[in-house]
């Protein structure tokens, strides 16, 4: 098996190591550029080649290699990080970021990534511009409340009504978007779940129906994580998952949690035993996350959603 490859992706350059090799190469981030890229990593044979997640610059790098037939991953920048600081490499650089990428890619097995087709694409950066729109608007209520001069206050409430409109707009594209995807009517018959969530689940979590109920849960972050050591018992904790994805969910179960009897019957079991409101919403997004993947594991044997 051969060595791991990685690539450090900026705005401008590339930086490629192969494990084992003290040289980085450097190609340009366009398209001639990602070219001779390809060859240089197919030449060498790789068992991964590993690129971080950097907010879309990575996604025509991803590409090239899949087309290439190349064993491409794409992998948390955090993982990557603490991966970094367990080997005592604390500086960072494009460089250094490089190497610590192959290095991680020769001794670390990751899912292959798999080309997004132009829709779900579309509908991915549909639901990321949304989150935007919204964190935007809370922080400008948030600035209007600490400020009483009137011509400040004005300009405020206006930059809070653009984004509204920006709002609706974008929701609407997402609404007419996921119209087209099977796996909306699969997904739609459930209180707490419209449009926003089947969206962000269709564009955000393609392996919902793909993994066992468990592992989706632990994928999403809402699976509570044992902490023990010897005879000691730690206290269950989510930690980690797809925090855009968790976020939306989390406003999904508590309509859920009032709406939807059977899981409205377990928040109110939870409440009943001495669980917090929070800890029992968190218990009621690990439920609805499961039924909704077995709901889609079903949908995709009998072929309405496609494999």
């Amino acid at each position: 098996m051969g060595m791991g490859i990685g690539i450090d992706v900026g705005s401008e350059h590339l930086d490629v190591n192969w494990h084992g090799s003290k040289r980085v190469a450097r190609f340009d981030n366009s398209r001639s550029g990602i070219k001779f890229a390809v060859k240089w990593i197919a030449a060498r044979e790789p068992c991964q080649v590993m690129v971080e997640a950097t907010g879309g610059y990575e996604l025509e790098v991803l590409d090239a290699r899949v087309q290439a037939q190349l064993p491409a991953v794409r992998v948390n920048p955090r993982q990557v990080r603490h991966f970094a600081q367990a080997l005592g490499q604390l500086a960072k650089t494009d460089p250094v970021d490089s190497r610590v990428l192959s290095h991680f890619a020769t001794v670390a097995i990751f899912p292959r990534y798999a080309t997004i087709e132009a829709e779900r694409r579309e509908l991915r950066q549909c639901v990321t511009r949304r989150s935007q729109i919204q964190q935007d608007r809370q922080r400008q209520q948030q600035r209007l409340r600490g400020f009483d001069d009137l011509a400040i206050s004005k300009q405020i409430k206006s930059s809070i009504n653009t984004l509204g409109n920006q709002l609706k707009q974008i929701d609407e594209r997402i609404k007419a978007l996921i119209s087209t995807f099977p796996e909306c009517e699969v997904l739609k018959p459930m209180a707490g779940v419209g449009p926003v969530l089947i969206a962000t689940l269709v564009a955000l979590v393609p392996e919902l129906g793909r993994l066992s109920n468990k592992a989706i849960a632990k994928l999403v972050g809402v699976a509570p994580l044992a902490c023990d050591s010897g005879k000691h018992r730690g206290k269950r904790k989510i930690w980690g998952g797809r925090r855009s994805v968790r976020d939306v969910l989390y406003m999904g179960a508590l309509t859920a949690s009032r709406r939807e009897p059977k899981l409205t019957a377990f928040y109110q079991k939870l409440k009943k035993a001495g669980k917090a409101p929070k800890l029992a919403i968190v218990a009621v997004m690990n439920k609805m996350i499961q039924v909704l993947n077995a709901r889609m594991r079903e949908a995709i044997e009998e072929g309405l959603v496609p494999a």
